[in-house]
């Protein structure tokens, strides 16, 4: 358990995102990445999204670029996916459009990162979720 800290001027809180997600249907989840991307770029043919989304990094990105895509993937923040009331531990879902079963969402939140993200400008750290020594 964290100590409790009053919010105050130029504090900079973090919020650490991990999400998981397991390919069930390697098929389903490229189909469902290229038509994300075929929607926010219809002039574009099969063969050119095809070429643009390739791999699942571009499937990835493509799916958080679409609105419809972005719900998949991140859902309900709610709705438990790791821990009680979660599904059991390799269980999967099979029948999702997108060929992708949720395994899991946690966030965690940092106080006093030593800068925020902003004010690194186009020179991000090595280590983007590195933290500071702690004590």
């Amino acid at each position: 358990m964290t100590e409790s800290e009053s919010p105050r001027e130029g504090m900079t809180i973090s919020l650490r995102l991990r999400r998981d997600l397991v390919i069930t249907d390697p098929d389903r989840f490229l189909a469902a990445a290229r038509r994300a991307y075929h929607d926010l770029n219809p002039d574009l043919c099969e063969a050119d999204v095809a070429e643009a989304v390739g791999d699942v990094q571009d499937a990835v990105f493509a799916l958080l670029d679409h609105e419809d895509g972005r719900t998949l993937i991140w859902p309900d923040i709610r709705t438990p996916e790791v821990g009680h009331g979660a599904p059991l531990p390799g269980e999967r879902v099979l029948d999702r459009p997108d060929g992708l079963s949720p395994a899991g969402l946690l966030l965690e939140v940092v106080l006093d990162e030593r800068q925020p993200l902003q004010d690194y400008g186009c020179f991000l750290p090595d280590d983007l979720f590195g933290q500071k020594p702690r004590g």
